[in-house]
């Protein structure tokens, strides 16, 4: 009996060891994707709305992230090959190259976002802008030249755990709790005020959950990382447990910004470290840095992933190599691609008189404008059997795929209507 206990502790133990090794792609791409202009969407809809539809909303968006990114889940450990090589392939160069384009025109767009997020977070401590984004591009380098992509994965992790940062941040704003059960249980109506502002809010939301870059690199970091087919269940897991931890932190910074909200503050305008200040009455200096670090936090590890991304797209389009397992002189365009990108993006932050605040509120709305096409590709290649094998999508997950690029759709044809017939909305 005690023979089989241990043999049954075993094979549990080695589960979880399997499980350990496999988790990374799924947590990287959903926290990644936690990034500086997503937490400053959801500190927008606290802010400006309070607890209601947002937060339920927001679970909903995250539910739309796992039905895309299980797919290039299986895409990736079925064919072994990154998702703009796959485009390639299947559909020619023009559509190779317009994906990889509109990649990484889009990743360059959001590394600003991003660098603007890191200058912004440590602003709040009265660190100047050379420092704070300089130091950033140092984490980053540090990180992507590891040589191994186990070592830069597991130091990309320990960053992103520190997402975490919003939770006390929501604690020390006191919410009320059977409010925020109540708009989780019963979805509450939009809120009313100027419609087209909301419907902004509601875009800059989805493309706080839902872009382009997670499909990409997702699919390249399985790839890299070296998962099979056997491994798709736990790979399945790792992006469950990534939707599920970004949902919370992305609820937990609604809900640090509520005070705003119940105190009448206008906090239109506001960017990242003017949230923490006009937040630290109301939940103290410890909650503001908080809140601060968190900002920092979020652009170090999207600047890594969505560098990363971009890096994976331009080598398997080009046919160099693309790992992050290869060293410099194996891969030199790989990492040029990389580490330029980055460097490019952070100094154009700190370019005196640069438009940062008009690319912050846009960089989530061109998002979800671009994901539509990028889902297509998606469903197109999970239902070839050419490609996919036995693994190809089944009815639900047709189902489910089909919602969510139809929602998008539907949210890009409102917005791009209402940009240019604001009077439908009254705007």
């Amino acid at each position: 009996m005690a023979r089989a206990r241990s043999k049954g502790r075993t094979k549990v133990s080695g589960k979880l060891r399997l499980l350990w090794l496999l988790i990374g792609p799924g947590v990287l791409v959903f926290l990644g994707e936690n990034d500086a202009p997503s937490m400053l969407s959801y500190s927008a809809d606290g802010a400006r709305f309070g607890v209601g539809f947002f937060i339920p909303f927001v679970v909903l968006t995250f539910v739309m992230g796992f039905v895309v990114q299980e797919m290039t889940v299986r895409l990736g450990a079925v064919t072994h090959r990154g998702h703009a090589e796959l485009i390639f392939d299947r559909f020619g160069r023009f559509w190779g190259f317009f994906a990889m384009g509109d990649l990484i025109l889009g990743n360059f767009l959001t590394l600003v976002t991003e660098f603007i997020g890191v200058r912004a977070g440590l602003g709040f401590f009265g660190i100047r802008p050379m420092v704070a984004v300089g130091s950033a591009l140092l984490i980053v380098l540090a990180a992507i030249t590891t040589g191994r992509y186990w070592t830069w994965e597991r130091i990309t992790l320990g960053l992103a755990i520190f997402n975490g940062l919003f939770i006390p941040a929501a604690l020390l704003a006191h919410p009320a709790w059977p409010q925020v059960g109540h708009a989780l249980l019963a979805w509450t109506p939009l809120p009313t005020g100027n419609r087209y502002e909301i419907l902004l809010l509601v875009l800059a939301t989805i493309g706080a959950t839902v872009t382009p870059w997670m499909l990409f690199f997702q699919q390249s970091a399985v790839v890299d990382k070296g998962m099979q087919p056997r491994d798709v269940a736990a790979g399945r897991l790792d992006t469950i447990l990534g939707a599920l931890l970004a949902a919370v932190f992305a609820i937990a910074t609604i809900l640090a910004t509520v005070p705003l909200f119940h105190h009448g503050i206008d906090a239109s305008r506001f960017q990242a470290a003017e949230f923490a200040q006009a937040l630290e009455p109301w939940i103290g200096h410890a909650g503001a840095a908080l809140f601060a670090l968190g900002i920092f936090e979020a652009g170090i590890v999207a600047a890594i992933a969505i560098a990363t991304s971009s890096a994976y797209a331009f080598g398997e389009v080009f046919h160099t190599g693309h790992s992050l397992n290869r060293p410099l002189r194996e891969a030199w365009s790989f990492y040029i691609v990389l580490i330029s990108s980055a460097g490019v993006a952070a100094a154009l932050v700190l370019i005196p008189g640069a438009p940062l605040e008009f690319i912050v509120l846009t960089v989530n709305v061109i998002a979800v404008l671009a994901m539509p096409p990028a889902l297509v590709f998606l469903l197109l290649l999970v239902n070839d059997r050419e490609v996919m094998g036995e693994h190809v999508n089944g009815l639900w997950a047709n189902a489910a795929g089909m919602v969510v690029t139809v929602l998008l759709i539907v949210a890009g044809l409102g917005f791009g209507l209402a940009t240019v017939f604001p009077q439908l909305l009254g705007g």
